[in-house]
């Protein structure tokens, strides 16, 4: 009676499950299957730990990572500096999770055979440049606002109980005004519900100018660094800061990763999903998926050119007069659009260039 042998090509995928404080390996061979898995610590002397097992069983074909951006960007670096092609690997098949169970070893093998099976394809964004700092800058933006306008909904739910005279004063002011109003209020002594009252209204009114002053200086900054790395999106017509910075963080500071406008039009939820079946071949439906904040933000962009971009007034009037409802009109720009911002962000803007 006779053995098989355990073959080994001598290239391997090495496949990644990320977590806080440990990552978990498994290096899978082309044709030998799982050869073994290892536990590191996310530190630098983890990442040369991992890269040095990785090297001992053969040449190493590429790397797939579960969480790129989050916890596996500071590793997906370090594997980049070093020359290694990184792969996003994307969240396991649900299906296939319910079927085999959940490990920390099981979804490492599950992102190495994704990368071989040709599955995972995603290259990750580099976020080493201007467009990680829009991103950093925005999020503590769009904190500050959320936060402002929960400021305000609170002053105007109090001052539903404060007296008559103060109500008064305060009526029909802009949110500035109110804020300035209730800042310079000066409370008395703590002894009737009415004290407290304005105490808490001039502590939520200090706090929407501080949040407010925040809001403006962080967008200030977004502007700068959105002006310096592509400016011709600001040329547009309806494409401003806010719409500019989800473009370019989406396609991120390499956006030669993105082989084709179609692939953006699906990073950012616009491509029709095609749902063809049997006799019901050629059939779309709308893609939910994608970057949602990019979405709306084309949405936007595409309702100001509606209504003030005289070139899309005409495009709606004779789409319209073909039978096309609003829903649909609104879809095909949104793609137009897409389509011309996948162009511009592969601008070099400083020589004009479109980017290979």
């Amino acid at each position: 009676m006779s053995t098989l042998e355990t073959v080994h090509s001598g290239h391997v995928v090495i496949g990644v499950d990320t977590h806080k404080h440990i990552h978990v390996a498994a290096v899978l061979d082309t044709i030998g299957g799982i050869l073994a898995t290892l536990t590191v610590p996310t530190d630098t002397g983890g990442f040369k730990q991992l890269l040095a097992w990785a090297d001992s069983f053969g040449k190493v074909l590429a790397f797939g990572i579960e969480g790129t951006g989050s916890y596996g960007a500071t590793l997906t670096s370090f594997l980049r500096r070093h020359g290694h092609k990184v792969v996003e690997a994307g969240r396991p098949d649900r299906r296939q999770r319910r079927m085999n169970g959940k490990s920390d070893t099981l979804d490492a093998e599950n992102a190495a055979r994704s990368v071989l099976a040709g599955f995972a394809t995603v290259i990750p964004k580099t976020a080493d440049s201007s467009v990680e700092m829009i991103r950093q800058l925005k999020i503590a933006h769009d904190s500050a606002v959320t936060d402002r306008s929960a400021a305000m909904i609170s002053m105007k739910a109090m001052l539903v109980h404060a007296d008559d005279t103060l109500r008064r004063e305060t009526n029909r002011m802009t949110p500035i005004k109110l804020a300035r109003h209730l800042a310079a209020l000066r409370p008395r002594n703590l002894e009737t519900p009415s004290d407290s009252l304005r105490h808490a209204l001039r502590s939520l009114a200090r706090r929407w100018q501080h949040l407010d002053s925040e809001a403006q200086e962080l967008r200030a900054s977004i502007e700068a660094l959105v002006n310096r790395t592509a400016p011709q999106l600001l040329e547009q017509f309806g494409i401003g800061v806010d719409t500019a910075a989800e473009i370019l963080i989406v396609a991120g500071d390499n956006p030669e990763r993105i082989h084709s406008e179609a692939a953006f039009a699906k990073l950012a939820g616009i491509s029709p999903v095609p749902t063809g079946s049997g006799m019901t071949s050629g059939r779309h439906r709308i893609n939910h998926g994608g970057h949602r904040q990019l979405n709306a933000a084309i949405y936007r962009t595409v309702i100001v050119r509606m209504r003030f971009h005289e070139p899309t007034i005409a495009y709606v009037a004779r789409r319209t007069a073909e039978g096309k409802s609003k829903r649909d009109i609104i879809r095909c720009l949104k793609r137009y659009v897409i389509r011309e911002v996948y162009h511009l962000i592969k601008v070099n803007p400083r020589t004009g260039e479109i980017a290979s």
